[in-house]
Formats: C-alpha cells, structure tokens, sequence
C-alpha cells in the first residue's frame, strides 16, 4: 500500500464509526473499569475471567453497547440494542417508588441464607450455555429476601449481579473529554492532575480557535497538544516547543484517531530553534547554553522518568492499577491482522520537526496564543521567554497545580508591564447523580483542579523594569 492510497483512506474514514487499526476507549459496567484498545482482528479484552475478541467491534458506530455472553467457541462480545422494555422498566420502577414508600429494609439480616441457588448450580447453568442475563433473572427468583426490599435496594442489587455475570462493555470515541475523564480518574499524575473542566478553559482562555496557530508546552503527556489540535480542526497549526534536547512525551494524540491533515498541522522544535538567530550550525551549540535558562541536567532527570510511564500509553494500557487485565495492548498473533495495523497507524505521526520557513515566519509574526502546562517548570521562567514571541495582544493560559508559582508569575508580569488583564482561577466542578427521586452531588469527586494565570500581552516600549523575586 503506497503512501497516497493510506492518505485517501485515512482521510474518507468515517469517525462515527470505527476501523482496523483505529484507538477506542471501553467503558465496561458503567465507569467501574476504563480501558484504551486498539481494534485488529487479533486483539483481545479480558473481563474478568473471560477473554473476549475485540473483532466484532470493528465497523461498528461509536456508543454500541456490547454484552459478554458465552457460545460454542468461548465467551464473545455481543451487540444489544437500546431495550424498550428497559423504559418500560424504568417507568415501572417509578410507581413502585411510590407504592412502596412505606417500605424498609429494617427486617433484613445478612446471614448467607436467603440466597437458595448455590455456587455449583450457578455453575451448572454456565456449563449449560445459559446468557448472563438468565442466571440474574434466577438469582432473583431463588432470592428469598428480593421482595421485601425496597425498590432502591432491588435495582442494586439486579446492577450487582449484572456485572457480575453479564458485564456491558460501551464502545466510546476517545476525544479531549473522554481522554481526559479516563486519566483523571486512574492515572491522574500523567496528566499534570489536568482536569477536563480545566482542560475547556485553558482552550477558551487561550482563544483557541480556527486558523491559529498556538505556541504549546505540553509536559502532561500530550493530551494539550491533542485538545487543541481537536479544536482547530486541521486548521492553523499547533506548535509544540520544548526546552534542551529532549522532547516532552506526546504519546496520547495518538490515541484522538486524528487523519493526516490533523496530524499534518502539529509540529514540535526546541525552544533554541525560536529564540536563537540565524548562525550555522558550528557556533549553534555554543550559544543554545547561554540562551537557555532553565537548568538541562535537571529537566533531563525529569524528561526521562517521565518517558518512561508516558511510553506505555503508546501500547494503549488498562487503565487500571492491576497488570494482569492488559491482554489488550499485546500484539495480533496473526501476519496478516499485525500488517493491516501498522499500515492503518503509519499514515498518523503528529509532531514531526517545523521547517525552517515556518519558524522564520512565527518569528516575524508571532503567535496568536500561548498554553502552557508544565508542572515541573517554573511558569516565571517559561513566560519571560515565550511571550515575547507572541504577537501584541495575544492572550495566553498557564495551568499549575499550586498557586504560588502562579502568584509570583503574576507579579512578575505586572511589574515588567509585559502583559494586562492578568487573573488567576481556581476552577470548580461539581458532579451530580441524576436518577429517579435520588438526585445529588456525588459522594466521591474531585475538590481541586488546580490554577490558571491568564492574560493578553501588550506592547511596552519603556525599558523593562526588572522584576522583583517574591
């Protein structure tokens, strides 16, 4: 397969639908276990102990529903459709919730006896092919103690045994939402402790939008880098800078299923390509020490610790603590299933190196944001270099996860005059449980996402004023 035929394909793939080769996220029973994959006749999911094909998910729309049940070759994923007797269900529960109102689970003792149906009979029905959903229905039935509770009390204990014995698994399209709600709420130091509402705000702070092109230091795994490729839509270009030699990680754009016009537009250079002038490549060393500030032995230490755990999300890993459930991220068996997803991903590599022509024009013209997410940096040190290559007015966002930084930044900035409209943030989010006479914030969520220092750069043709240390 040429070059050219794997851009046509690429570009007039369906995103509704998903393809060979192409990232999901799966999303098994509800949120309890947030899995990334990528589909090939060859990969495998293991939910608990069964371990399932993931090729009957290929060629079907984002949000399908699928359901673990057995067969004669093993357990399988199986497509269900939205149920209407699901609704007719729900609209039964609501006037149970009313006729039972009265209703208590005082009487109730947990003593492992009103269950009547034991283990080996449970075992007995799967022996027989018997779906998950037939061995809840009998465990309701042999249940003694079932009628007497309340209608909250049967329908969690009917989602219990579900997931138990026929877990769903939905078929999600991992965008900046999606991605971002699964790392917070696994592996949420990968991220910078990045969350999604923090996420919209740097993009809407930064006024990221349609033929931009937006200066980036993304040290939290290259979900920024992803975010704002995604709102620029193959339009304007995302440049993502770094400083030293060592590039920051950026592995998780390659889980936004991005086509070759997006992935065309994201470029990366060392922060010594923007800021040096043109010398050759001789003196080019020697003056790369003296114009960076920040200290390359330490963030070298901190780049390569951080590649290390940022790298396994190239492998699209479970995103839980457990290693065992990663049977996902192994290579297809097959010759034939391996090559068709090399030759579906080769088309996608987002970040290649800038040209020397579009450098020199961001120099002469500067850029029209600046987003800047790198915990392990000061953003005092990163905002007196990068800002001067922003054009006059440009806004830029900062994201730290303490406030001092932020804080002396902000007085730094104010006391040079380089910048006006200067405000830190404190985001808040609050998530809700929206159910049937149950609606309420939930009981476990996020108190604290962090800091954003934004503001718009001006034009100061006094002399700089040194700023003072706080």
């Amino acid at each position: 397969m040429t070059e050219t035929s794997m851009q046509i394909d690429s570009s007039s793939q369906n995103p509704r639908i998903t393809w060979e080769g192409c990232s999901v996220l799966l999303d098994i029973n509800d949120g309890d276990r947030l899995v990334f994959a990528r589909l090939s006749a060859g990969a495998t999911l293991k939910i608990g102990d069964k371990k399932c094909s993931l090729q009957p998910l290929i060629g079907c729309p984002f949000g399908s529903m699928f359901q673990v049940e057995a067969g004669q070759k093993g357990p399988h994923l199986c497509r269900i459709a939205a149920d209407a007797g699901d609704q007719t269900a729900q609209l039964q529960e609501k006037e149970e919730i009313q006729q039972n109102e009265l209703k208590d689970n005082r009487a109730l003792v947990d003593d492992n006896t009103a269950q009547t149906l034991s283990f080996e009979d449970i075992n007995a029905m799967k022996r027989e092919g018997a779906a998950g959903r037939q061995i809840v229905d009998a465990l309701i039935a042999n249940s003694s103690t079932y009628m007497t509770k309340t209608a909250f009390s049967q329908e969690k204990y009917k989602l219990k045994k579900q997931k138990k014995y026929a877990p769903k698994v939905l078929l999600r399209r991992p965008f900046a939402r999606s991605i971002s709600e699964a790392y917070f709420k696994k592996y949420p130091a990968r991220v910078g402790f990045l969350r999604m509402d923090v996420l919209s705000l740097l993009l809407s702070m930064a006024n990221v939008s349609a033929n931009s092109d937006v200066l980036v230091v993304d040290m939290v795994g290259g979900i920024l880098t992803g975010a704002v490729a995604e709102r620029l839509g193959g339009t304007g270009h995302v440049c993502n800078t770094y400083f030293g030699v060592t590039p920051y990680p950026m592995e998780i754009v390659r889980i936004f299923n991005f086509n070759n016009e997006i992935c065309r537009r994201i470029v990366r250079f060392p922060f010594s390509d923007l800021s040096l002038p043109e010398v050759n490549d001789s003196g080019h060393s020697e003056i790369d020490k003296n114009a960076m500030s920040i200290d390359e032995a330490a963030l070298s230490t901190t780049h390569a610790a951080s590649s290390e755990q940022i790298i396994q999300l190239a492998e699209l890993p479970d995103l839980r603590s457990n290693p065992v459930n990663n049977e996902e991220s192994a290579p297809s068996t097959g010759e034939n299933s391996a090559s068709s997803v090399v030759n579906a991903c080769k088309s996608q590599q987002p970040g290649k190196k800038a040209t020397k022509e579009a450098i020199t024009s961001w120099k002469e013209n500067g850029f029209s944001s600046l987003i800047v997410a790198a915990p392990d940096l000061d953003p005092w040190t990163v905002i007196q270099e990068l800002l001067p290559h922003l054009s006059y007015s440009a806004p830029f966002a900062i994201y730290h996860q303490y406030l001092q930084p932020l804080a002396s930044c902000m007085h730094n900035l104010q006391t040079a005059r380089m910048a006006i409209g200067l405000q830190i943030s404190e985001p808040w989010l609050r998530e809700y449980q929206v159910l049937p006479s149950r609606t309420h914030p939930c009981m476990q969520m996020s108190g604290f996402g962090g800091y954003i220092l934004n503001g718009i750069r001006i034009c100061n043709n006094e002399v700089s004023i040194k700023p003072s240390s706080v």
